[in-house]
């Protein structure tokens, strides 16, 4: 296991810039993996990844959207079937409910804001993407932070708070709400929008989510 571990791990310091040398110690590495600084080109890097079994089956990767100086990055979990298909992020009814909680509610055209996914590719029937998956998309994730530099990042979904702090064992519905910090950003987790879609009733805690978030503003 520890050597098939390893080996994932060349393939993915490989494809993010890395040379091989005769001995391979990942512990020892100085360097910051090369990504590029620029967000047309990083895209193009994550069109060409194949780091997981995920590009087998996507047919777009769902890259990110909207103001590139935003003060707000929403942050989902992984892309549906339909943005998958269309190429579009939080297309349907869950885009719909999106824009309505960030033009009624923060009041703010939706073109204002950032949005993104913490996997660029879909998972197979939607299910929670593994840790080794994340893993791989992760780094393209913190270089649009990094390089968007939002004032108030929003999970949207246990999935994206779980993974983006490594608060594993911290459920959504305890933490839901918050303001934590993150490096130079604010963080408020609440829930996804598909949530709200099946349970109407918690509209009214992801609209006192986003007042607090408004209070920020």
């Amino acid at each position: 296991m520890e050597k098939i571990r390893l080996l994932k791990l060349l393939y993915q310091h490989r494809a993010m810039g890395f040379e091989y040398f005769q001995e391979y110690r990942p512990l020892a590495l100085k360097q910051q993996l090369v990504l590029s600084k620029n967000l047309e080109e990083l895209k193009c890097e994550v069109m060409q990844c194949h780091l997981c079994g995920l590009a087998k089956s996507r047919k777009n990767i769902l890259f990110g959207a909207g103001n590139l100086k935003a003060a707000i990055m929403f942050i989902g979990d992984n892309p549906s079937v339909s943005e998958d298909e269309t190429g579009i992020l939080f297309s349907g009814k869950s885009g719909e409910l999106l824009a309505k909680m960030i033009e009624n509610v923060l009041l703010i055209p939706k073109e204002e804001v950032y949005v993104t996914h913490i996997l660029k590719c879909k998972t197979p029937e939607n299910r929670v993407p593994s840790p080794e998956e994340v893993a791989c998309c992760k780094p393209y994730l913190m270089q649009q932070i990094h390089m968007i530099r939002p004032k108030i990042i929003v999970t949207l979904g246990s999935t994206s708070f779980h993974h983006l702090t490594g608060e594993y064992d911290t459920p959504i519905d305890k933490v839901r709400g918050a303001v934590l910090n993150f490096g130079e950003a604010k963080l408020i987790p609440t829930l996804h929008p598909n949530f709200l879609l099946r349970n109407p009733s918690a509209k009214k805690e992801v609209y006192a989510d986003l007042l607090t978030l408004r209070s920020l503003l």
